[in-house]
């Protein structure tokens, strides 16, 4: 928990954060992942702190906030933001969020646009269906005995062959971030992720947006960005030779784009 701090929403739940770079600076908020943890981002901060303060948090059921039981929703994750936000005094952020978080981060663009200057979405989609996948992945995790399982279905998902096979360390280290992610807190995700719809509201995303896809992406495919793209008017679209993990997988060229298009001219 070094450096992490802490603040509590509006419905008691503990909410951990961390500020990376200098406090002159704009803030860009980063969001992670589903079954991940704030650290998903560790291999970007030296870039990103060069030009940003970088504000860094753990969704609600995820590494060291709290894991409340029963079902989330996706409103209740984009408030989390919102009231983080207002609790921090800060008026206005750059918004990069990756897959879970993409997924907030288009709940921010629809209902909180005027916290966001420019929006990043990242490995996501406004729909995962079907329901009933989301509701079987919820009741194993009611009897599973650890999370070894839930860990070796995501890394499977989330790296290229070559990466699993080889073991590295980046990839075991994430493998471990799943298994000390909390059975209920990730229950209470996927529940937010299956009543999750945006494929109408997307549209209404008027910010300037970047969509950074993952060309052999299996959970949020493609074809989920372009859906993306093509809603969001004036959005660019850049396709990494990635899985999901393309902060990861591609960091130097995820950067890159990233910081390109927040220093680009309005």
């Amino acid at each position: 928990m070094e450096n992490h701090s802490f603040f509590t929403t509006g419905d008691g739940c503990k909410i951990a954060y961390r500020f990376d770079g200098p406090a002159d600076k704009p803030v860009l908020m980063l969001a992670n992942s589903i079954a991940t943890t704030l650290e998903m981002w560790d291999a970007q901060i030296a870039s990103l702190t060069r030009h940003f303060r970088v504000l860094r948090y753990d969704l609600r059921g995820h590494g060291q906030s709290a894991a409340p039981a029963g079902a989330y929703s996706l409103d209740r994750l984009g408030r989390d933001v919102v009231e983080l936000l207002d609790a921090l005094g800060i008026e206005q952020v750059h918004f990069c969020g990756l897959s879970l978080g993409g997924m907030v981060g288009q709940w921010l663009g629809i209902y909180a646009a005027d916290r966001v200057d420019r929006l990043i979405l990242c490995n996501t989609s406004p729909y995962l269906g079907p329901a009933a996948y989301f509701d079987e992945m919820i009741r194993e995790l009611s009897h599973a005995k650890d999370m070894v399982g839930m860990a070796d279905m995501f890394i499977g998902n989330w790296f290229p062959a070559s990466m699993r096979e080889n073991k590295s360390a980046v990839v075991e280290g994430f493998h471990k971030m799943v298994q000390t992610t909390s059975p209920q807190g990730l229950a209470g995700n996927f529940a937010a992720v299956r009543d999750m719809d945006l494929r109408r509201t997307v549209a209404l995303i008027e910010r300037p947006t970047l969509i950074i896809a993952g060309q052999y992406d299996t959970v949020t495919l493609l074809s989920h960005s372009d859906q993306i793209a093509t809603a969001i008017h004036g959005a660019k679209l850049v396709v990494l030779p990635a899985v999901h993990l393309s902060n990861v997988e591609f960091p130097e060229a995820f950067v890159g784009e990233v910081l390109a298009f927040l220093q680009s001219a309005t």
